[in-house]
């Protein structure tokens, strides 16, 4: 393998070849990007100490947070898994392939990094054509954490994958724009009942429906507990300017004049009902839109173009708080440098 930050890094379209070179970039110990419904992963055999390390190394990422295994849809999970209730088997039936992952014991035969040491393992089924494709090719699970440098925006397409990793990695597999735009719900089956760990795209009233019952874990972090997740512990999702969050229009309103009077370029990112609030020709405006869904595709893209035209980031709180924007306002809120808003 080159060295790192001294290799060509170069994004081709998903063809049988291009599998073929991916796939064996994979076993050679090396990294490779791969795109999902959700948001790009960086991709390495689970299987392989070296490989995960070189994950962490890549993306900068601390070595106490987990990562997810991503297999394709007929992978025996009984390899990787050691037990498997019946309402898990519920979760997949009803929601796999998806953005939902789920966190069982382990066998302990993937590498001990993937889970930091824990007896556990996040496995997803992305239900992606292309990460199909790329799976069902390696026929092994495969380690994928967002294709970002640690605590940047997190990338829902091949060029933002690009833009942090060129030097660094050999071959992005273009799988087009993601649609989801967040990344999966996390959610621990190793107990009597589901609990959400990282919300997302599956909500936890849609889990509860199919299997009665699902629970939002509560971190308590100061007993010194590890996490089974990616995406609770740290500052995550954050663009390279200053961002603020705001609940209150007009303290948002004030927070861009201020800056204004600084010289400073100014954009806000909000839903489309509080564009209008904010007419001025020196402040640009990132249209979040105005469906919950549609907020979730397009928050990380904006957060990117943020980062590109202004110097300060104003963000107002979306009005809608259940259903997919507990996930949306999850990310939301870990991108921002400061938060206007109480945390609940």
């Amino acid at each position: 393998m080159s060295a790192l930050n001294d290799m060509k890094t170069e994004i081709k379209s998903i063809t049988p070849d291009v599998l073929n070179e991916a796939k064996n970039i994979i076993f050679d110990g090396g990294v490779v990007a791969i795109p999902t419904e959700t948001v790009y992963g960086l991709g390495g055999n689970a299987f392989d100490d070296e490989a995960t390390k070189r994950i962490f190394e890549v993306k900068g990422r601390p070595n106490d947070n987990p990562l997810i295994a991503h297999v394709h849809k007929d992978y025996d999970l009984l390899k990787i898994i050691d037990y498997d209730p019946p309402y898990a088997k519920k979760l997949r039936q009803a929601f796999l392939p998806g953005p939902l992952t789920l966190v069982y014991p382990s066998t302990g035969k993937v590498s001990p990094y993937v889970s930091c040491g824990l007896h556990t393992l996040a496995v997803r089924i992305p239900s992606h054509e292309g990460a199909q494709a790329f799976l069902k090719a390696v026929d092994i699970p495969v380690v994928a954490p967002s294709a970002n440098i640690s605590k940047h925006v997190s990338p829902t397409s091949a060029q933002h994958v690009y833009d942090d990793f060129h030097g660094k990695i050999p071959l992005i597999l273009d799988g087009g724009v993601c649609e989801g735009g967040i990344e999966s719900t996390v959610c621990d089956v190793t107990g009597d009942v589901p609990v959400i760990l990282r919300p997302g795209l599956i909500t936890r009233e849609m889990i509860a429906a199919v299997v009665g019952d699902c629970l939002e874990y509560v971190p308590n972090f100061a007993s010194g507990e590890k996490v089974k997740s990616p995406g609770v512990l740290y500052k995550h999702y954050s663009p390279r300017c200053q961002t603020t969050l705001f609940t209150d229009i007009v303290a948002a309103k004030q927070a861009c004049q201020t800056s204004i009077l600084e010289n400073k370029r100014v954009a806000v990112l909000c839903e489309s009902k509080w564009i209008e609030q904010f007419q001025d020709e020196n402040v640009k405006i990132l249209n979040l839109g105005a469906t919950e869904e549609e907020m979730a595709s397009k928050l990380y893209d904006l957060l990117r173009e943020a980062e590109k035209i202004c110097d300060v980031l104003v963000t107002i709180e979306p009005d809608k708080k259940d259903g997919v924007m507990v996930g949306v306002l999850n990310r939301l809120r870990k991108a921002c440098t400061s938060v206007d808003v109480p945390h609940k």
